[in-house]
């Protein structure tokens, strides 16, 4: 289901990147999640933004040190970045941007 709280498509303005917050790393593009991921979200209170502002700036979450450098190098490379959040006990959900960067998910491991 496509998500339609932010523009995710293009790098940020001059204007956003006098923020204090990180600066995003790649485009996501179009920005979609699964039944289940969604559900999920919604029964812990999550909002799906917070899991791809995490994953747009470069907190790839709970991954081994090799993946986080996998995907540092893949950022500018235009290979597939992956990520993974806990977000609650025995509860994982993962954001995956495609190398063309022409659309990134929210899923569960069991949707994939």
């Amino acid at each position: 289901m496509p998500l339609e709280n932010k523009d995710y498509t293009k790098f940020p303005s001059e204007e956003d990147e006098q923020t204090t917050q990180p600066k995003p790393l790649f485009p996501l593009g179009r920005t979609v999640a699964t039944p289940g991921a969604l559900a999920t979200l919604a029964s812990l209170g999550i909002e799906p933004s917070t899991l791809l502002d995490r994953h747009i700036c470069g907190d790839w979450g709970d991954m081994v040190e090799e993946d986080k450098a996998e995907n540092d190098f893949s950022v500018d490379k235009y290979l597939r970045i992956f990520s993974s959040y806990n977000v609650a006990e025995d509860v994982k959900l993962w954001v995956i941007t495609e190398a063309d960067r022409s659309v990134t998910t929210i899923l569960l491991p069991s949707e994939y």
